[in-house]
């Protein structure tokens, strides 16, 4: 009997498959707690709408990401830190204070933990730093770091 998991069900499948199973197993143990439903004409037809639209949302991430990128790949960020007394850079620029440079000056909404530094900014200096936008993409830009 061929079914469709509601929920992942161990060593059968996860939630969303099309298996097939022994109809004992299906009608005393599956149904009865709500993991799975049969596979008829109607189930099939709405597990093709979610497929679909679940591929037609992961595009539009996907084109989301590129045009992120696009945005950004290969620029050059300035940044102002503020000099200590030896003309070094005071503290440090971190990567949530580059996501908010990335905000003000590009609109994008971009998670500290997706902004990876080659190295530490405690310079003044042009820095290489790389931005993960989705699975696959990521963008790489300069940060230049100047005086106040």
């Amino acid at each position: 009997m061929k079914v469709i998991l509601n929920q992942d069900v161990k060593g059968q499948g996860k939630k969303g498959d099309l298996i097939n199973v022994s109809d004992g197993y299906a009608r005393n143990f599956l149904f009865p707690r709500g993991l799975a439903t049969e596979a008829n004409a109607q189930a099939m037809s709405e597990k093709a709408n979610k497929d679909s639209a679940a591929a037609f949302r992961l595009a539009e991430e996907k084109a989301a990401a590129e045009a992120k990128k696009a945005k950004i790949h290969g620029k050059t960020l300035k940044m102002i830190g503020k000099a200590g007394q030896s003309g070094k850079l005071f503290g440090s620029i971190t990567p949530k204070e580059i996501a908010e440079a990335l905000n003000e000056a590009y609109g994008l909404e971009i998670d500290k933990k997706k902004i990876t530094l080659r190295s530490d900014i405690k310079t003044f200096g042009t820095f290489e730093c790389e931005v993960k936008l989705y699975t696959g993409i990521s963008a790489s830009m300069n940060i230049e770091v100047v005086k106040e």
